[in-house]
């Protein structure tokens, strides 16, 4: 049983990596083409996902700059979250799982995943505003569609962080009475 969890525990690492490589390089590319886009306005139409923002660009440079905004902020975050899940993946010990690294990891993750969720939350209300004022904010919704999801997903996650503190809580009080 213990080889099958490490093999499990590996895929697991793997897949966290792939993840934390491919949340970067959309980072990076969104990052690269709204730069890109700020010199040379031309090829707003053309950005990285096939997301055009020309129109949001020809009619408020400001209101593009700002929801360019959410979405650097938003991928650089979920980049970040799985950063820290590496983090923990790394130096959990399947033998002795609850620590105080684990348990404050957890919690990070938690507070990252909730933070995601609300900017995510307050992006898409801030857009549905400008629609209407006659902005085409369709091809901006795929960057926080899931603002929901991420706010529950933090509630479970934060439930679990509470869960491992107590468990080092408790082997602690153990390993003292020992």
């Amino acid at each position: 049983m213990a080889k099958r969890d490490n093999y499990v525990f590996l895929g697991l690492q793997i897949v966290a990596w792939i993840i934390f490589v491919a949340l970067c390089i959309e980072a990076g590319a969104l990052l690269v083409n709204f730069i890109y886009s700020l010199f040379k306005p031309e090829v707003v139409k053309n950005l990285y996902q096939k997301l055009d923002l020309s129109q949001i660009y020809n009619m408020n440079r400001w209101v593009y700059v700002s929801l360019y905004s959410f979405i650097l902020f938003i991928s650089g975050l979920k980049a970040y979250l799985f950063y820290v899940v590496i983090k923990l993946l790394g130096k959990l010990d399947l033998s002795k799982p609850f620590s105080s690294f684990v348990s404050g990891q957890i919690t990070k993750i938690s507070y990252i995943t909730v933070s995601i969720g609300i900017i995510s939350y307050i992006a898409r209300e801030v857009t549905r505003g400008l629609a209407h004022y006659g902005f085409d904010i369709a091809p901006l919704a795929p960057f926080w569609a899931d603002s929901r999801a991420y706010i529950l997903m933090a509630a479970v996650l934060y439930v679990i962080a509470v869960i491992f503190a107590r468990g080092v809580e408790l082997q602690n009080e153990n390993d003292l009475t020992v």
